[in-house]
């Protein structure tokens, strides 16, 4: 048996190749929408791609599953419960389907989707009976389980899907051997769970034993316990489970209308018809000159995320980016089925070396700074950027939390007519809200330098500069 585990840190995604040495026989689980590697991976190890599975439809991310089936006219198959607009295998419970010595059997899974599987994994040249592994989609996570709220509405409450969670656990996943491997389809930093555990992978037995969703309680204790203080979704969220059911445009398809070079005047013009313009350089580089309006949302980070959540589905896109960077940033978007991108700006920021007043800078501001002026008459107006909770464990004094994803619903509180300093935990968010707060017009706005985490440092405990500045300087 061939098996790899494919980890794409900026959406938390785990996504699953498995093969057959003897027959070259393939499946493809959980595919990212950019499908290079399975396909680079299929050749080098001469397999043919037979089937393309999706645990479910996912929520936080569009999948390679039509991409893949073009490339290699491999067969898709859903859950026995979905409902999609194009032709699938539909898995019932206890289905098995045979790649010479590597069996897989499916387990109906509902509870975070009403069609949720998951897959155990046999490799028959060692054991015929014991399962090799399961990949549980989003049913059973390393450390935490499915939320069971995010497509609640469409069929049944989040009650009735918690509770669908707990017999898929109890009846099916717990019952395999403790030495199974899990192997799911997120990891930490996803949204598709309350705190997903760092680890790739994990077994049965240890989840038995750490899960804190696994631990001996009632049924009625499990679904109080996973239906709430869930984080908040993001609204992309819906659309992207939308469109993992229907035909689509795949990727490739995309990127002949998308990766096209305009000139500045074209994307004024397009600006002025309401086009966002995105820069994705980091924010230093943005900081330091960049086209009026414009967002800064770097690569250098989630960008994915932060695009499909600030950016409007409706009106096309057009990039700002380092040379070659232009690809890589519409496969991102891509990533997240924002697939309208108009172009992107010829010869990048160097394209604005003749129009000078087009170019804005963005105000930076060091910890250390701004502490001295929070002891003056003139005391800036300090914007927190970061999650609700991240405010509440620590926050700068008299400071006011509005998270990045409702800034633009609370510009009014904002005031325009006083210095504003934005900080999130690093200076990602915090660039990203400046970019915003000059685009509705706000002139006098500064972003701290290394947010929060600088100020920690800096100012509440400088101490830890001194222990750092030692230990670069080759000091104990």
């Amino acid at each position: 048996m061939l098996f790899k585990q494919y980890y794409l840190k900026s959406l938390s995604h785990a996504s699953y190749l498995i093969g057959d040495k003897g027959t070259h026989l393939a499946a493809i689980v959980d595919p990212q929408r950019d499908i290079e590697q399975y396909l680079k991976d299929l050749t080098t190890h001469g397999l043919i791609l037979r089937y393309v599975f999706l645990t479910h439809f996912h929520a936080d991310f569009v999948a390679g599953h039509l991409e893949l089936q073009k490339e290699t006219d491999a067969e898709i198959c859903l859950g026995a419960q979905a409902r999609a607009n194009y032709a699938f295998h539909p898995m019932h419970n206890g289905y098995e389907l045979e790649l010479g010595a590597v069996r897989l059997k499916i387990l109906e899974t509902p509870g975070h989707t009403p069609e949720s599987i998951s897959i155990l994994v046999y490799d028959q040249s060692k054991s015929l009976t014991e399962p090799y592994g399961i990949l549980s989609g989003d049913t059973l996570f390393v450390d935490d389980v499915g939320r069971p709220d995010l497509m609640a509405s469409i069929d049944n409450t989040a009650t009735v899907m918690a509770g669908d969670l707990y017999d898929s656990l109890h009846q099916k996943l717990l019952s395999l051997p403790n030495k199974t491997l899990l192997y799911p389809a997120h990891g930490a930093g996803s949204l598709c769970g309350k705190k997903l555990g760092a680890d790739p992978y994990s077994t049965i037995g240890t989840q038995r034993q750490h899960n804190y969703a696994l631990q001996p309680m009632s049924k009625k204790a499990f679904i109080e316990l996973v239906t709430t203080n869930q984080p908040d979704a993001p609204e992309y969220f819906k659309y992207n489970a939308f469109l993992n059911r229907r035909k689509h445009e795949t990727l490739r398809e995309k990127m002949a209308n998308s990766l096209k070079p305009l000139d500045l005047v074209q994307v004024l013009h397009l600006k002025s018809d309401r086009a966002q313009i995105v820069d994705v350089r980091t924010p230093k580089e943005f900081a330091m000159g960049h086209l009026c309006g414009s967002l800064n949302i770097s690569l250098d980070g989630n960008f994915e995320t932060w695009s499909a959540t600030i950016l409007n589905r409706e009106h096309p896109i057009v990039l700002i980016s380092e040379t070659e960077q232009e690809r890589e940033a519409i496969i991102r978007l891509a990533r997240v089925g924002y697939d309208h991108v108009a172009g992107f700006l010829h010869r990048g920021i160097h394209a604005l070396a003749a129009a000078p007043e087009l170019t804005l800078l963005t105000r930076r501001i060091s910890a250390t700074h701004l502490s001295e002026l929070i002891m003056t008459s003139n005391r800036p107006h300090i914007l927190d950027v970061r999650s609700k909770q991240e405010w509440q464990q620590r926050h700068i004094d008299d400071s006011r939390n509005i998270p990045l994803p409702n800034l633009e619903q609370h510009l009014q509180e904002i005031p325009k007519d006083h210095p504003v300093v934005v900080h999130c935990a690093s200076g990602y968010r915090s660039s990203i809200a400046a970019s915003l707060l000059e685009h509705h017009g706000f002139q006098n706005i500064q972003d701290l330098v290394g947010g929060f985490e600088a100020w920690e440092v800096q100012v509440v405990n400088p101490s830890l500069q001194s222990a750092k500045s030692l230990q670069q300087a080759g000091g104990r």
